[in-house]
């Protein structure tokens, strides 16, 4: 009997630690994929910008063009 607690204690002791580790692997995963996502946020919104840069110019640059062949 004393044998079995033991053997059921040492197993408990085990895959106590194997879900342990298994939960800091996920939080680090999280905490990894949080970052790619933030990354991914700032380049968008340097994207954007510059998308909106080109258009400004592009509209100015119409806009000398009719200027100029009035």
């Amino acid at each position: 009997m004393e044998r079995i607690l033991l053997l059921a204690c040492l197993c408990a002791a085990l895959g106590g630690c194997g879900l342990a580790d298994t939960g800091a692997a996920a939080a680090g995963s999280a905490a990894s994929a949080a970052q790619e996502a933030q990354d991914a946020r700032r380049t968008e919104q340097r994207v954007r910008q510059q998308i909106e840069a080109a258009n400004k110019e592009a509209e100015r640059e119409r806009a000398a063009a009719e200027d100029a062949s009035k």
